[in-house]
């Protein structure tokens, strides 16, 4: 009874703890909650900065009809809790790049500093 407590324990645990989003991947859940105007989501990989950043622009855009954002990865890097991702989807005509960083142990977009660029 002990191990078959135990073991249900510890798939609660596994199952809760999740694997977090590489930098890529939130990079394509920001977006694709941004245009889809899914405000939580969007709210869970941003940074509050950058959250608040998307909040004043967001009523210029219309919520997407197409789900199928194309996310299109053209290069990213990563140097310890840094990354940038540039990346093309149907929703813009031209790349875009986000900054992100590790807070609390996830990647989340935040804002670009006054002159700073990306790495590439």
């Amino acid at each position: 009874m002990k191990r078959i407590l135990l073991m249900a324990v510890l798939v609660i645990f596994i199952a809760c703890s999740g694997a977090e989003k590489s930098p890529t991947e939130t990079a394509k859940i920001v977006v694709e909650s941004f245009y889809e105007k899914d405000l939580p989501t969007l709210k869970e990989y941003t940074t509050e900065e950058s959250y608040q950043a998307f909040m004043n622009i967001q009523d210029m855009f219309q919520a997407a009809e197409d789900e199928n954002s194309n996310f299109n990865i053209l290069q990213e890097t990563e140097n310890g809790d840094i990354a940038w991702v540039k990346f093309k989807t149907n929703y813009e005509e031209n790349p875009e790049t986000f900054k992100l960083i590790k807070e609390n142990g996830s990647w989340k977009v935040t804002e670009i500093g006054m002159g700073e660029k990306a790495p590439f």
